[in-house]
């Protein structure tokens, strides 16, 4: 199964020092007007995620979930988390390593949204 969600060595390298110094974590991406490009990363737990979120999958072994309005509207992409130069989001952890996460994507091939529509049937989504 191709994974929803992925992140690159730059992502995956600041997940494991944040792990290193928080414990486990979680990500949300909500699609908000101010951090709308930019997942938040809290301590696991920290956000409560509710029926209206989505979990895509993990990256570095922190879940990550979507607000179920993102997720309709990006269901046809694999979404890329990356890490450019910047703040993050107020109350996101990165915020003080003067990096951020950052939200790239690509549309699925046609091959992997059959499997991946699929397995939505299966699961209800």
């Amino acid at each position: 199964m191709v994974p929803r969600v992925t992140a690159t060595p730059a992502a995956l390298a600041l997940i494991d020092k944040l792990a290193a110094q928080h414990g486990p974590l979680m990500f949300h991406q909500s699609g908000g007007c101010c951090d709308g490009s930019s997942p938040m990363c809290y301590p696991r737990g920290e956000f409560l995620v509710g029926d209206s979120d989505v979990q895509l999958g993990e990256i570095g072994g922190a879940p990550f979930y979507i607000s179920r309005p993102q997720f309709e509207y990006w269901k046809h992409t694999q979404l890329i988390i990356d890490v450019v130069e910047g703040r993050g989001g107020m109350f996101s952890l990165e915020n003080p390593e003067g990096l951020r996460f950052l939200t790239r994507s690509r549309l699925f091939e046609d091959a992997e949204w059959a499997e991946i529509a699929a397995e939505d049937a299966r699961l209800g989504r």
